[in-house]
């Protein structure tokens, strides 16, 4: 039997990041519920995640050289970094408050909205255009989940939006990203990111840490286990390189679908792990209609893509093309004035028939292996 080792690595990536993903979400919740480890202070966990997080991105790029540092200017960490930090900062901020009041099922179902946000924050940014058929898409996603939050046995008004102001945060982070850094030119792999982002991310939460939780820890009485922690980030960095080996091996679409299957996982293990995640068939139809508006807008989005990549690449082409034989047109009338004028020798005359002889065959053939690969991607 022959095995297909990079399709059984790429599954395996996929395999690595679900598991990592809903370990991620899950040990969060236990650390911060109440009813469990007992540690109620969201901001400081993050702290814990962006400062490990930092700390070994650092250690990778300065003194194992496992990376080289991006051609980072002062203007543009201002202008780009700064504030792509900020949204990701309150989007870790509002998300991980959300496991204070409401159950990780109910959450799975509510991050259903994260399309529609991402295309208002899209429109509202320039980088897309409002449309019909996405539109609808979008009330469809919103129908499903108001009717999976009606369904909700233990809604909570603060918990639910604590997590709609963090998918909204997430959303203006992600158009910020493609607004910003793409237009500079700057690409960033998880390392890298989390080298500029998380020392900055970390300075922006200690405002509201100093404010929000730091009375309420000087009070309490906080258990403070250097394992937990110390696993818990580890955890959350091992997510963000997951993630980059899954995006290395897929496309977008193939992620969608793995965090679709991760979230129904998430939904079924958060109801075996925490019994008061109680799921109703409400929550289930709710869902179901949602996921349905995704898996639409995500077919949309892809076919605009091939749409917008396909013509370009064929008029490319035979531009090309059209030069090719200017070129070789030129190239054999040249010779042959200079020919008829007596100029030139035989020498030149079979030097013309070379060039047009070798250049004329590939204005076909390019065009049909061209053509060819456009029928295979479609």
């Amino acid at each position: 039997m022959i095995v297909n080792k990079p399709l059984v690595l790429t599954y395996l990536y996929l395999l690595i990041y679900i598991l990592l993903s809903s370990g991620v979400i899950l040990y969060n919740k236990w650390v911060l519920s109440p009813k469990y480890f007992d540690f109620p202070f969201p901001i400081t966990l993050t702290m814990i995640h962006m400062g490990f997080s930092g700390a070994v991105a650092f250690f990778l790029i300065r003194v194992f050289k496992v990376v080289s540092p991006v051609k980072m200017t002062l203007e543009i960490y201002i202008t780009c970094v700064v504030p792509i930090s900020a949204f990701f900062a309150a989007s870790l901020w509002f998300g991980n408050t959300a496991y204070l009041y409401i159950s990780v099922a109910f959450i799975q179902m509510l991050k259903a909205l994260m399309p529609v946000a991402t295309f208002i924050m899209a429109v509202m940014c320039g980088t897309d255009k409002a449309r019909c058929d996405v539109f609808l898409n979008m009330l469809l996603v919103s129908v499903g989940v108001v009717i999976s939050s009606y369904g909700e046995i233990h809604f909570n008004v603060v918990g639910t939006l604590y997590q709609v102001t963090g998918i909204f945060a997430e959303a203006l982070r992600l158009v910020l990203t493609q607004v910003l850094l793409q237009k500079k030119g700057l690409t960033l792999n998880p390392i890298t990111s989390l080298y500029y982002i998380a020392p900055c991310s970390f300075v922006f939460l200690c405002a509201p840490w100093y404010v929000l939780e730091k009375p309420g820890m000087e009070v309490s009485q906080i258990q403070f286990n250097f394992w937990i922690f110390f696993s818990n980030a580890l955890c959350a960095l091992a997510l963000n390189f997951s993630i980059f080996l899954v995006i290395g091996r897929t496309g977008a679409v193939t992620i969608r679908v793995a965090g679709v299957l991760k979230d129904w996982i998430l939904i079924a293990l958060s109801t075996i792990i925490f019994p008061e995640s109680t799921i109703t068939g409400l929550n289930i139809i709710g869902y179901a209609i949602a996921l349905c508006g995704v898996v639409m807008y995500n077919y949309l989005k892809v076919k605009d893509v091939r749409a917008s990549q396909v013509p370009e690449n064929i008029s490319d082409r035979i531009a090309k093309d059209w030069k090719l034989e200017k070129k070789s047109s030129d190239t054999f009338t040249s010779n042959n004035s200079s020919d008829n004028n007596g100029g030139g020798g035989r020498g030149d005359i079979s030097s013309s028939d070379k060039n047009v002889d070798e250049e004329a065959p590939l204005i076909p053939s390019s065009r049909l292996s061209h053509f060819g690969r456009t029928q295979l991607s479609k």
